[in-house]
């Protein structure tokens, strides 16, 4: 019964229009709706859990929680608007937040003995974002380093990779840290 949690960048750069006339925000929106009914086709995804997170400013960036159900979800998501700050981080931390209040709520972790071991309750933070500069109110802040178009690879266990190469906004591909490759060998 994995968690998907949404985070969408709401900040006013998603307002630029793409070479095919839509919003950048519009495009995340048709993203996020084509990527939940193509897991609704998988069995698998019967107990998935789906959570809306904004770069809005907390507790306004909570869209849909663990206590909405998925016509909530999609209201939230199509009444999305385009404006503010592109706060990164500030918006990871509320993504965080919202996950651990749920395992705290869900008893997965317990205050001051730590987390049962024998529940699993896997997460995903799928972030769609424009890449533009991270801005907070004292300012822009430092860029992440961007190339002009790298690929994004999507994979699955059971599926073969697909590769997207032809989205009209930047995209990052994450590696795991030194420490995370270790661990993991």
């Amino acid at each position: 019964m994995p968690i998907l949690l949404f985070l969408i960048d709401t900040s006013a750069s998603m307002n630029q229009r793409s070479h095919l006339g839509t919003t950048y925000l519009d495009t995340a929106k048709g993203a996020v709706e084509t990527f939940m009914k193509l897991r609704a086709r998988d069995p698998a995804s019967r107990g998935d859990r789906y959570m809306l997170v904004t770069f809005e400013e907390p507790p306004y960036a909570i869209k849909a929680g663990w206590k909405e159900n998925h016509a909530t979800f999609m209201n939230e998501l199509k009444n999305l608007q385009a404006e503010g700050l592109t706060t990164l981080g500030q918006s990871l931390r509320t993504a965080f937040d919202l996950l651990n209040l749920n395992r705290l709520v869900t008893g997965i972790d317990n205050y001051g003995q730590g987390r049962n071991p024998f529940f699993l309750e896997p997460a995903i933070i799928i972030t769609i974002t424009d890449g533009s500069k991270l801005t907070t109110t004292s300012g822009v802040q430092d860029e992440p380093p961007r190339t002009s178009h790298p690929v994004v690879k999507f994979s699955c266990t059971d599926c073969e990779p697909m590769v997207i190469d032809k989205l009209p906004f930047d995209k990052y591909e994450l590696e795991p840290s030194p420490l995370t490759q270790f661990i993991l060998e």
